[in-house]
């Protein structure tokens, strides 16, 4: 009887659910997923089906956050639910699900988008933007990983979700892929048309993102965005080549003569974050570019170094120190994400392959339509 956020249920709680059935086919796993996606709809009961941000599971009362751009609905967040509730109807033969992650979809597809970005926050009442503030970070990041993941899972049948994802890039790259005087590739937040000149440690994603792109849809840009994700990657790892501990700080800027670094002390942190390893594995798996292991490995090293203690393994609060104070924290998506995306790096390619598999935006794995392990629920 509390108050939680839809989209970390639905990533750690749903996904992890939906995964375990696919890898074992034990239906204890997809009942308990179609029961938690019951409690978890009424959060789609607004005006236009944009769901609110935090449910509360035993009263089915739901609403956003008040710092969210005055009560707005926040991309990332509406937009990672499509992976796990288009599975769960196929698995469940209950197609609610479906649809409501459908509509989302549609009201996005349908409004305009200022340069062709899709800002971050949404007014679930009104179906209009807030705050003109667009990122590949912490408030937009997954939604556009799940446009193209959706088109991968669907056995690329679903081209709505290709063609919105390549808009998006098309825009996302003309408008806010910048290099810096340094020659480093970097992915900007912008606000109201200005540019940050800074990158969060949740952007590192998209390395991985621009490469699976490219390499699951050979045409014209193809290249160019192989290059921009070898570019980004590159930052991320510099970001983390930069600091004392070799690990990356979770905000860095691009100021010449100071760049892939933080300037405030409120960013210095690392929390045991697993975006940049996960560009690392795709990049490793679509390249076989040998550097990647190589950078998976010193982050290996670092971790063991300066985050494992006798309980687990712990945040730090500033990078840039060999001696860190910890945070004391181990947080879930170590195991979910960190640890499993460094393990995959240098595993063969058929351990979770790319070609049967996508991962969702906690790293759990669904399979690809075609796989045998997809178990559609027989039709009725």
């Amino acid at each position: 009887n509390s108050e939680i956020s839809l989209f970390e249920t639905n990533i750690r709680f749903m996904g992890s659910l939906l995964a375990c059935y696919a890898l074992t086919g034990d239906v204890m796993f997809r009942d308990k997923a179609a029961q938690l996606g019951e409690r978890m709809l009424p959060a789609f009961q607004t005006e236009t089906g944009i769901p609110h941000s935090l449910i509360n599971l035993h009263t089915g009362a739901s609403k956003n956050y008040g710092w969210a751009s005055s009560g707005c609905s926040i991309l990332s967040e509406i937009g990672t639910m499509h992976l796990e509730f288009t599975y769960l109807s196929d698995i469940t033969n209950n197609p609610v699900f479906k649809s409501k992650v459908e509509n989302v979809r549609k009201v996005l597809k349908s409004l305009d988008k200022p340069k062709g970005l899709y800002p971050n926050y949404i007014h679930p009442r009104t179906g209009k933007w807030g705050q003109h503030h667009m990122s590949l970070g912490g408030l937009g990041d997954s939604f556009y990983e799940y446009l193209l993941k959706a088109w991968i899972q669907s056995g690329k049948e679903d081209v709505e979700a290709r063609e919105m994802y390549d808009d998006a890039i098309a825009a996302i790259t003309q408008h806010m892929i910048k290099t810096s005087p340094g020659k480093l590739v970097y992915v900007s937040d912008l606000k109201y048309d200005r540019l940050e000149h800074k990158m969060g440690h949740l952007a590192c994603f998209a390395g991985g993102m621009f490469a699976l792109g490219a390499k699951t849809l050979e045409n014209e840009v193809s290249e160019k965005y192989m290059n921009i994700a070898a570019g980004l990657t590159n930052t991320c790892h510099e970001s983390y080549d930069r600091s004392a501990t070799k690990l990356g700080p979770e905000a860095f800027h691009f100021i010449e003569g100071n760049e892939a670094r933080s300037l405030k002390n409120g960013e210095k942190y690392y929390i045991l974050r697993p975006e940049t390893f996960e560009s690392y594995f795709v990049m490793w798996r679509l390249t076989k570019d040998p550097k990647y292991r190589e950078w998976g490995w010193e982050a290996v090293q670092a971790l063991e170094k300066h985050c494992r203690v006798p309980g687990g393994f712990t945040g730090l609060n500033n990078v840039y120190l060999v001696d860190s104070a910890k945070d004391d924290v181990q947080q879930s998506y170590f195991f979910a994400e960190t640890l499993k995306y460094l393990y995959l790096l240098f595993s063969d390619d058929d351990l979770i392959s790319l070609d049967d598999w996508v991962f969702n935006s906690e790293a759990h794995v669904l399979p690809i339509k075609g796989n045998p392990l997809y178990r559609p629920a027989p039709s009725l």
